[in-house]
């Protein structure tokens, strides 16, 4: 929280009402100032100039979407939003908020001063836990559960975005905000609360839609050792792949909707990949798979 954070005009995204607060006020000429170059931050900046507003958005970072895609990425989207009109500010910092009684100005830290009527801030969320501790269950960076969505009272099931969970398909524990993920977490906590015993182990993945531009990831790329791309960014269809010991782990897909539907059953299938045949843009996808490891 910075000075001014609670001058009438800022918005923050945590649940649908808060969806239905900002809508009404995205109107023609509004200047919107977002806080934040993520998913959430670049969506609604998307939507905003859609809508005829002035939009700007602030990140900490050196350039958007920087925790979860590659460079090559973060450039396209960073090139449509200023082809949009968007003005996209990269490592800056928010100092304060400005205004008498509503927001009126955003100070940064390098000395930049940008006129708002409306201020966004979507830089992230932190799980709530609150009613788990009472409870006494372990939590660390969300309610820690088992691959059955069990918490540290096996009485007690948790799903969502505020569980801590072990993916089994890449051997590391993590905490996923995405709808597929609480979507099928919940379904394998209602069957094993059935007596239905059923592990969650689903490949995750995540999308966003901006402009006419979608977005779609599967897989996890963290600790990948190769990078490689597929396409030509600038024909506005490619695809990033992550290879690890030759094997598939994770694509980010851009307007190739064919490649991440191939990407999703060759992650889940553990298969390895012939880097040649995944580099050929010609080649399909799903040719590109070797023998399992």
């Amino acid at each position: 929280m910075c000075t001014g954070s609670t001058l009438t005009g800022v918005h923050y995204l945590r649940d649908v009402n808060d969806v239905h607060a900002l809508h009404p006020k995205l109107t023609a000429g509004v200047r919107v100032v977002i806080v934040g170059g993520g998913y959430i931050g670049l969506e609604v900046a998307a939507t905003s100039r859609k809508l005829g507003c002035s939009v700007t958005v602030l990140e900490l970072a050196d350039r958007i979407m920087n925790r979860v895609v590659a460079p090559c990425v973060s450039e396209y989207f960073e090139m449509e939003h200023r082809r949009k009109g968007v003005t996209l500010i990269c490592n800056t910092r928010v100092e304060r908020l400005e205004g008498d009684g509503r927001v009126e100005r955003v100070i940064c830290s390098d000395g930049g001063a940008h006129e708002a009527d409306v201020l966004v801030v979507g830089v992230g969320a932190m799980p709530h836990t609150e009613i788990a501790e009472v409870a006494g269950l372990e939590c660390q960076n969300g309610v820690i559960v088992d691959e059955y969505c069990r918490t540290s009272d096996p009485r007690i099931f948790a799903a969502g975005d505020c569980c801590n969970h072990p993916s089994l398909r890449f051997g590391v524990r993590v905490r996923l905000e995405c709808v597929d993920n609480a979507f099928e977490q919940g379904k394998t906590a209602a069957r094993n609360m059935l007596g239905k015993i059923s592990v969650h182990d689903r490949v995750p993945w995540f999308w966003s839609d901006q402009y006419d531009n979608k977005l779609l990831i599967v897989g996890l790329s963290q600790g990948c050792e190769q990078q490689i791309t597929r396409g030509d960014p600038t024909s506005g269809s490619f695809s990033v792949c992550y290879v690890k010991g030759g094997e598939l782990m994770a694509v980010e897909t851009v307007n190739r909707v064919k490649d991440y539907m191939s990407a999703r059953k060759l992650i889940a299938a553990r298969v390895c990949v012939d880097i040649e045949r995944l580099t050929n843009i010609d080649v399909p996808l799903s040719d590109s798979a070797l023998l399992s490891p």
